[in-house]
């Protein structure tokens, strides 16, 4: 009995010696400040440069001139050139149908010997009026033959120019019914064949110029604060203040592009869009690929040159008019800016930078004025 107690109460003597023993050996804990490791962003050290503003649209391409092929006289379609079809491309004054000329001829041909007739006419007119005229001075006629006799020279000299203006209009009669192409271009649609009966003033086919098309290009009207426009309201644009514009798309898997001028703008505004329409002009050059109606482009516009410009990404704006700035300590701090405008993915700032200062580009969570980074320099 004494042996079950005496044992485990020894045992216990011995492990709290032990306990405390190694409790008063242990050795200390002193706190120590933690230093904290800065975040770690990348900066771009800015530069003011002239930035060329550019203004992006887009639209179909038309033609500059498009009209009806109207024969000026009436008859039936003898002939017909093979380019008149859809697609046909034929060259200025190139013969693209004929009418019947029988009856034009005959007509030609009595307006011929009229004319023969007024001047046989005219010419004995004014012979007997030079007869009487030198009795007269001899006083071997009288007033009245000499007054019968200018009336019937200045009828005959009428009559005369009559038969001449009938016979200059038959013989252009004539020409017409060789039916011309009034420009160089290409045939949209025909409306005729051969043996068909057409009246004068009836279109028989559309043709459109080839040689310059246009393409109507919406801009926002905030955006023609980029452009070199002057406010004017005839549309037409000076020579020297029509701005380049460059047309590109990709067409049968190659990259397409041209170059041309806006020349002029459209008076009235868009009330569904509030858009304003810019035309701008391409020439058609035989050297390289045709730019073809009803192709879409994308058309990219040269505007005015500005100065004194930071471009930065657009990531790099904090609250719209905001950038964070790394200043020679190494810390954050927020800078209020001026931008100019958005482009694209960057953004153009035309006040609130001066060169050399170190903007962060790096997106930062929680970004706190004066908390200290470890800049690492991106080259622009």
């Amino acid at each position: 009995m004494m042996r079950t107690f005496i044992i485990p109460l020894f045992i216990v003597v011995v492990f709290s010696f032990g306990a405390m023993t190694l409790m008063a050996t242990a050795p200390v804990l002193k706190p120590a400040a933690t230093m904290p490791v800065p975040i770690t962003v990348r900066i771009r050290e800015v530069k003011p440069e002239i930035v060329k503003l550019k203004v992006h649209s887009q639209g179909s391409v038309m033609p500059s001139t498009e009209s009806q092929l109207i024969p000026e006289v009436s008859g039936r379609i003898t002939w017909m050139s093979s380019k008149l079809v859809a697609g046909g491309y034929f060259e200025k004054d190139e013969i693209l149908a004929r009418v019947d000329e029988l009856d034009y001829k005959n007509d030609l041909n009595r307006a011929r010997s009229t004319l023969i007739r007024a001047e046989a006419e005219q010419q004995h007119a004014q012979f007997e009026f030079q007869r009487l005229k030198s009795l007269e001075q001899r006083q071997l006629t009288s007033r009245s033959q000499m007054e019968n006799s200018l009336r019937a020279m200045r009828v005959a000299d009428a009559t005369l120019q009559d038969a001449r203006v009938n016979f200059q209009q038959a013989s252009q009669n004539l020409e017409r019914t060789q039916i011309k192409a009034p420009f160089t271009g290409l045939v949209r649609s025909e409306q005729v064949d051969i043996g068909q009966f057409i009246s004068r003033g009836a279109a028989i086919a559309t043709l459109y110029a080839s040689d310059l098309v246009e393409v109507r290009l919406p801009i926002a009207d905030r955006q023609l604060a980029f452009l070199n426009l002057p406010a004017t309201l005839r549309g037409e644009l000076p020579e020297q203040l029509q701005p380049e514009v460059t047309l590109s798309t990709e067409y049968a898997g190659q990259k397409l592009s041209w170059r041309g001028h806006i020349v002029r703008t459209e008076a009235e505004i868009d009330i569904s869009s509030r858009m304003v329409h810019l035309v701008a002009r391409v020439p058609n050059h035989p050297d390289q690929a045709p730019l073809s109606v009803g192709l879409f482009v994308e058309a990219e516009i040269e505007g005015l040159s500005a100065e004194n410009i930071v471009v930065l990404p657009r990531s790099a704006m904090r609250n719209n008019d905001q950038v964070l700035i790394v200043d020679a300590e190494d810390k954050l701090r927020f800078r209020s800016i001026q931008p100019l405008r958005l482009y694209q993915d960057n953004v153009l700032i035309k006040a609130g930078l001066k060169d050399g200062d170190r903007v962060c580009l790096s997106p930062l969570q929680t970004a706190i004025d004066g908390m200290t980074v470890n800049p690492i320099v991106e080259d622009a």
